[in-house]
């Protein structure tokens, strides 16, 4: 089986949700557990680091795996989606998995994976379980796919777990309060394992978490709690952070390569999770975190944060694509002087799109396209729904289109933004 073959198996065999949604949700933990004891539990020969919450899951992951690359370990990464390449989804020390690895994989499983119909998703997990074991890691981040008690990665037992935030995103499958949110996340907790929380939540959140922990022995982190903001720089290659640690008020300056505002709560809980795996024995002096956190692009391969593809007009992708992360995304981009603001934007279907499109301004210019997945909002209907709250611009078929319309209006002098959706700017040929 060749590689292409391979791939064009998991995309047409499986039901896969970036292209179908809750048609290829399977809730529940029987099918992961089923494949990985088939696989002779390979989970249990890997150490982890499990991250989970709405927003920030993999800026925190792979920030985490770069600072852990820097001290020396051999380092397992595990995200989703992939943005060009489905073997960017496991990682080994930044390597994306082999090709060759992957067709293996598939041959060895495909009777396994005809008879009991497990998910896409379910086979990519235990696929880098499996990897992660044979690679043998020193450790192995993991990143939760979508809230986290029936995520496929939540058969492991972490060193230490995070929850990023709790916002608004997946309503349909984990409950339309925060809450309720809060207690899918909640899920990941494990007996006797911390977790940290990167940001500081609200009350009602708060609640769920400290019964959660109280149930589950663990200790809650808050890091928020832990580090206050002393000062923040952009650079041209991403911001200088400096943060005073409270249990000491020593200050710590971080140089980030990533420069979306939103990298300092995430930058909180990474640093606080370092300090669990600290106090846990691994070695990860301030040499590590600091050459970790200025490379985490080249470490590890973070693709479509905060990312500037061009400048003059300056254009800015960015992957945030829920109401909670774009609020904050578009404020940032907002923020930016310029002399005049252009969005080029798609959405999935299933996402509340109108209130979305309500935190953006109406006197900007606006060119709507639709992601190459099963589940996009059609361009059409995106432009009606805009016309509605008060945004009118113009229809493209796909955004790298719609992104030349936007370059060739734009003045020097103006500002670019593309996203809406993670498979909007997946589309760029610029990433």
């Amino acid at each position: 089986m060749t590689f292409p073959e391979a791939i064009d198996y998991l995309y047409s065999r499986l039901p896969m949700f970036q292209n179908q949604g809750g048609r290829a949700y399977k809730p529940g933990l029987s099918g992961i557990v089923a494949f990985c004891d088939h696989l002779g539990n390979p989970q249990e020969q890997i150490k982890s680091v499990h991250v989970g919450g709405t927003n920030g899951k993999g800026s925190t992951s792979h920030m985490l795996a770069s600072v852990l690359q820097a001290a020396g370990y051999r380092v397992g990464l595990y995200t989703s989606p992939h943005l060009k390449s489905f073997t960017e989804r496991i990682r080994m020390n930044g390597q994306e998995v082999d090709q060759g690895f992957v067709c293996g994989f598939i041959t060895r499983n495909k009777n396994y994976i005809e008879e009991n119909r497990p998910s896409f998703f379910e086979v990519t997990v235990a696929m880098a379980f499996e990897y992660f074991a044979m690679q043998k890691v020193d450790i192995a981040v993991l990143e939760v796919g979508m809230g986290g008690r029936l995520d496929s990665t939540n058969i492991i037992t972490p060193e230490v777990s995070v929850i990023t935030n709790i916002g608004w995103d997946h309503m349909q499958y984990l409950g339309n309060t925060l809450p309720l949110i809060a207690g899918e996340k909640a899920g990941i907790f494990k007996l006797g394992v911390p977790v940290v929380i990167s940001e500081l939540p609200i009350p009602e959140v708060m609640e769920v978490f400290k019964s959660t922990a109280k149930r589950t022995n663990s200790e809650l982190i808050l890091a928020a709690s832990q580090y206050t903001l002393a000062e923040r720089v952009s650079t041209p290659f991403g911001q200088t952070i400096s943060l005073v640690e409270n249990r000491d008020s020593s200050l710590h300056i971080h140089e980030l390569d990533l420069a979306g505002d939103y990298q300092l709560d995430n930058l909180k809980g990474v640093l606080s999770t370092l300090n669990v795996l600290d106090q846990r024995g691994y070695a990860i002096d301030r040499q590590a975190v600091r050459l970790g956190l200025s490379s985490v692009v080249r470490s590890t391969g973070l693709k479509g944060r905060w990312q500037i593809l061009r400048k003059n007009p300056l254009v800015i992708c960015d992957t945030a694509h829920n109401l909670n992360g774009l609020e904050r995304t578009i404020k940032q981009f907002l923020s930016h002087p310029a002399h005049r603001y252009h969005f080029v934007l798609g959405f999935v279907a299933d996402k509340d799109v109108r209130s979305i499109l309500s935190l953006f301004p109406s006197d900007a210019m606006y060119y709507f396209c639709q992601p190459s997945v099963q589940r996009a909002l059609a361009v059409h209907d995106l432009s009606s729904m805009a016309k509605e709250s008060g945004l009118i611009g113009e229809q493209s078929e796909n955004v790298n289109v719609a992104l030349s319309c936007a370059v060739a209006r734009a003045s020097p002098l103006d500002a670019i933004y593309v996203g809406g959706s993670t498979f909007v700017v997946a589309d760029l040929k610029q990433i």
